[in-house]
């Protein structure tokens, strides 16, 4: 039986992009971790044999995009979340997980197949996963005439301003795990070999870059700001911009309520009624009429 060679390479692809290759590895360095933060000594064989119920956990993990986050014993037996260590923790390259992947990657193809013009862009790109994922399919099916644009702060989340995000800081200061330079982000496009001209970067708040970036016409939007502010200052200008039968793709709107009240206010405001359609326990997206 033939091997269509393209599908191969995308599913590669994402499981490179979610470190599901050598997720071993990651279970070994996680195991370590909890030993360590809990004064327990980490045996070798601990490290050579890493715990199967926790490899099946982190890949369960990887397939909803959902985070590791590890826990400390208490004097009185109780546990607490210690999520600053997320920073050893998350290791692959795209937290959106394998759901998420597979409607990115449906809706790149059913633009490519239906003929919908337009480029592609994320904004909120953390380690660029998504956009190196956007990259790649627009490779594999040999298009040369859609760019993928990188929009990123690449210092993280912006500290909340707007009063709907009030209380709601995600900002460097709290969580450094987010903040992630360009040049990180641009070599790890040189190691899946799809830096070139293609790609696009643009670096700031999006209140500042967005609606000054030469963008003409867009097919698939993506939308990852967390907050409020941040996903109306994504909407706002890039909304008009998404061609009839392009995609909308909301990455936390179920998981972070600041940003599915910007979703709701703004279709609102627009009389936007297209469906809304589940991915998983966090995204969702629409089509637009």
């Amino acid at each position: 039986m033939a091997v269509d060679l393209s599908k191969l390479y995308i599913e590669t692809l994402k499981s490179s992009l979610l470190n599901e290759l050598y997720i071993e590895n990651e279970a070994r360095l996680v195991q370590v971790l909890a030993l360590t933060l809990n004064n327990l000594e980490a045996k070798f064989e601990d490290i050579y044999h890493p715990d199967s119920g926790l490899q099946a956990h982190i890949y369960e993990s990887k397939q909803r995009g959902a985070t590791i986050v590890l826990n400390r014993e208490e004097k009185d037996g109780s546990m607490t979340p210690v999520p600053e260590l997320r920073n050893y923790t998350e290791l692959a390259h795209t937290m959106i997980g394998r759901k998420r992947l597979d409607n990115l990657q449906f809706c790149i193809e059913e633009v490519i197949r239906s003929r919908v013009p337009g480029d592609l862009i994320e904004t909120g790109i953390w380690r660029g996963g998504a956009t190196i994922f956007m990259r790649g399919v627009l490779a594999a099916y040999g298009i040369t005439d859609r760019r993928v644009w990188a929009a990123d702060s690449f210092q993280g989340v912006p500290p909340p301003t707007h009063p709907k995000d009030a209380g709601y800081d995600i900002s460097a200061r709290v969580l450094p795990v987010l903040s992630v330079g360009l040049e990180e982000v641009q070599q790890l496009f040189k190691r899946y070999g799809l830096l070139d001209e293609q790609v696009f970067f643009l670096k700031g708040w999006f209140k500042d870059t967005l609606a000054k970036a030469p963008i003409e016409k867009l097919a698939v939007l993506r939308l990852d700001g967390d907050l409020y502010e941040s996903t109306m200052d994504a909407l706002n200008p890039l909304y008009p911009k998404v061609a009839t039968g392009g995609f909308i793709i909301v990455d936390d709107y179920f998981a972070i309520a600041q940003c599915e009240q910007a979703i709701l206010d703004f279709r609102a405001t627009h009389g936007i009624s297209d469906p809304i359609h589940k991915i998983d326990d966090a995204a969702v997206y629409w089509r637009k009429s």
